[in-house]
């Protein structure tokens, strides 16, 4: 299992993150704190882990909160589970968030893994994402800071997309990122989210659109760089170099147990302390105040379970699995579908077997995979694949 908490508040809303996250004048954090052991130690309860692979402090901004709120969390985790010595603890972090001391300190609290978002060059003015944003110095400072305290386990997150950026501009902000940090890269095109404000200065014509065909460029451009730099193309937006795989993301991706933590946190896990006997899709209250009203009143914030049933259990380890250069192992598929192999749901003829004869799919011994061109076009091959999986 792996214990993923969430901290909601940010100092600046970006103008086109639409997650769920708060400003506000000042954080209670000795409340929120509290809130997040209370609830760690409920839901780890709940699913009766015996031992934990990662933990994940994700946001908002969680390099916002103090090292003696991640140790807390921890020592929660480690309190109510077997936590490994060896075990992936990762934190997301802002460069304007991230000097030495505070990195410092967030290692003396039991962090060994860190993910810095950076902005790169090439766009509109930085002013258009985030106000204020950080600068170049500061993201380079953050980065090498990092790379000094958590060596092999820093990873950058990269935005592609940006109304305004070219092509070239990219590969330059690409390659100037490659010389801040070589362990693990993460890209994310950049998606507008309804309600955003960037959102709606593009849709109503004060910013450009990037057109499909630029952003597909911008993709591949990054992906043969990083690919001829060393690193393993692991999973769609997802590269490492010298082994630097997040455990994390991997455990994610293989449909295995998550436990979200904090306002508006997802889980996936069988509730067994309370009797449970099926996985359940779980999702936090929203909003921090209400939630730790919650957390308060009866031990955890948890707002919407679902059981998830046979097929939709299968079609996240799909879907999720897929994303991966791994694939869908064999392994992996008999533990959810025991009776039902890989072979007998896209071996026959109809999608799947499509999609292998166009060099976009594999089927063999070892799973279902994607073909490295494959992976580019996921989104377009899923549609098909669950089809297929639904008329089993």
């Amino acid at each position: 299992s792996v214990p993923y908490p969430q901290w909601p508040y940010c100092r600046k809303r970006c103008s086109y993150c639409n997650f769920n996250k708060y400003v506000v004048p000042a954080v209670d954090e000795a409340a929120v704190r509290a809130c997040l052991v209370r609830e760690t130690r409920t839901l780890l309860r709940l699913s009766q882990a015996q031992s934990i692979t990662s933990v994940f402090f994700g946001g908002g901004t969680p390099s916002l909160a103090s090292p003696r709120t991640i140790a807390a969390v921890l020592e929660a985790v480690a309190g109510a589970v077997h936590l490994p010595n060896g075990a992936e603890v990762t934190l997301e972090a802002n460069p304007s968030s991230a000097g030495i001391p505070r990195l410092a300190g967030f290692r003396a609290a039991g962090v060994n893994r860190l993910s810095i978002g950076v902005q790169v060059r090439g766009a509109l003015p930085r002013t258009v994402l985030c106000s204020p944003p950080h600068t170049a110095a500061e993201a380079r400072g953050a980065v090498e800071a990092a790379r000094g305290l958590f060596p092999g386990r820093t990873s950058i997150d990269l935005l592609f997309g940006l109304p305004g950026q070219s092509l070239g501009a990219w590969a330059r902000g690409l390659e100037a990122a490659l010389g801040l940090c070589d362990d693990h890269v993460s890209l994310y095109q950049l998606t507008l989210e309804r309600g955003t404000v960037l959102a709606a200065q593009v849709w109503g014509g004060a910013l450009p659109t990037p057109p499909q065909d630029l952003l597909a460029d911008m993709y591949q451009a990054a992906r043969a760089t990083l690919v001829a730099a060393g690193f393993r193309h692991y999973e769609v937006s997802n590269f490492a170099r010298k082994g630097a795989l997040s455990t994390h993301n991997l455990s994610y991706w293989r449909a295995e147990q998550y436990i979200g933590v904090g306002p508006g946190a997802h889980g996936r896990f069988v509730p067994w302390g309370e009797g449970g006997r099926s996985r359940e899709a779980r999702v936090q209250t929203l909003e921090p105040d209400a939630w730790m009203r919650e957390v308060q009143s009866r031990g955890h914030g948890t707002r919407r379970r679902t059981v998830l049933n046979p097929l939709e259990q299968l079609e996240e380890v799909l879907a999720l699995g897929l994303r991966t250069d791994e694939g869908v192992t064999q392994e992996r598929w008999g533990h959810f579908s025991p009776h039902l192999s890989l072979e007998a749901v896209f071996g026959a003829p109809g999608e799947a077997k499509d999609l292998q004869q166009q060099g976009w799919l594999v089927l063999d011994g070892s799973g279902l995979r994607c073909t490295g061109e494959g992976l580019a076009l996921l989104d377009s091959l899923l549609p098909d694949l669950l089809c297929q999986l639904q008329h089993c």
